[in-house]
């Protein structure tokens, strides 16, 4: 790591898991009971873009790590790589076991929720609690707003067109976060990773992060469900299928709310989120 790269919040520790170099933010008591959040899969992402406002509140109780995935933020991207959701579940779990957390409970974001679930399914004893923010993971038609997003071509407009979409407070909608995460999508190897993931048709990409109905039905974790009733990446009825399957779940909707519910309402989220993974 570079001095400059020190300086970066972006950048934190760096572990192999399973076979990949993956950076990853860390805080919070390392005696605490683990939690592990999973960012979503928008352009030029990163775990600090995704989870700064919620690290600091989870690292008062928790011991809080977020990596970023393969093909994403700071972690390698080897070549040949193929990514989709077993070598995602394989970097999840080999990040675990390189780090020494035999259970961990999990956050995962729109992207990472699916992914969340798609690891609690397959390997159950590795999960404590699990919540699903916006998330994928069920089947549904792909929205304008998640074709948009996965079709991305960096410029500032189109970044700011993404924001209004994932933002229900036009306040958010500002020229300088479109320049800030547009700066951050054309960073080397950002872009060509993340064009090569969701090429269209897109469709596809929606069902294959998805957990057979089956296998959902059947978690024996307590599972918070979090969403934004405005969202327009994912539907909200992904969040009732998910009321309707799970055994052990609670369902929490934000009024006035987009995709960014851990920005748009972070100190309830932040709240919420500690008080059931503590509880």
């Amino acid at each position: 790591m570079t001095q400059a790269d020190q300086a970066r919040p972006e950048i934190g520790g760096s572990v192999v898991a399973a076979g990949i170099t993956t950076n990853y933010l860390h805080d919070g008591d390392p005696e605490a009971p683990p939690i592990l959040l999973l960012h979503g899969s928008g352009p030029g992402v990163t775990a600090y873009a995704n989870w700064r406002l919620t690290i600091p509140t989870l690292a008062t109780r928790l011991r809080v790590v977020a990596p970023d995935l393969a093909g994403f933020g700071f972690t390698e991207r080897p070549e040949g790589i193929v990514y989709g959701m077993d070598t995602w579940v394989d970097q999840v779990v080999g990040l675990l076991d390189a780090l020494g957390i035999e259970k961990a409970s999990l956050v995962g974001n729109s992207f990472g929720g699916g992914l969340a679930l798609r690891v609690a399914a397959r390997h159950p004893d590795r999960v404590d609690r699990l919540v699903l923010m916006g998330s994928m993971g069920v089947d549904f038609p792909i929205t304008d707003g998640l074709d948009r997003v996965w079709g991305y071509e960096p410029s500032i407009e189109s970044m700011k067109e993404l924001i209004g979409l994932f933002a229900y407070s036009r306040e958010l909608v500002t020229d300088d976060l479109a320049e800030v995460r547009y700066r951050a999508s054309i960073q080397p190897g950002f872009q060509e990773s993340f064009s090569a993931m969701f090429p269209a048709p897109r469709q596809r990409w929606v069902e294959s992060m998805m957990t057979p109905i089956e296998e959902i039905a059947a978690l024996p974790h307590k599972t918070l469900v979090v969403h934004g009733r405005d969202d327009q990446i994912i539907p909200l009825d992904n969040a009732l299928a998910l009321l309707r399957t799970v055994p052990d779940v609670r369902l929490h909707v934000f009024g006035r709310c987009g995709h960014w519910t851990q920005i748009e309402h972070a100190d309830a989220f932040n709240r919420l989120v500690l008080d059931f993974i503590t509880a």
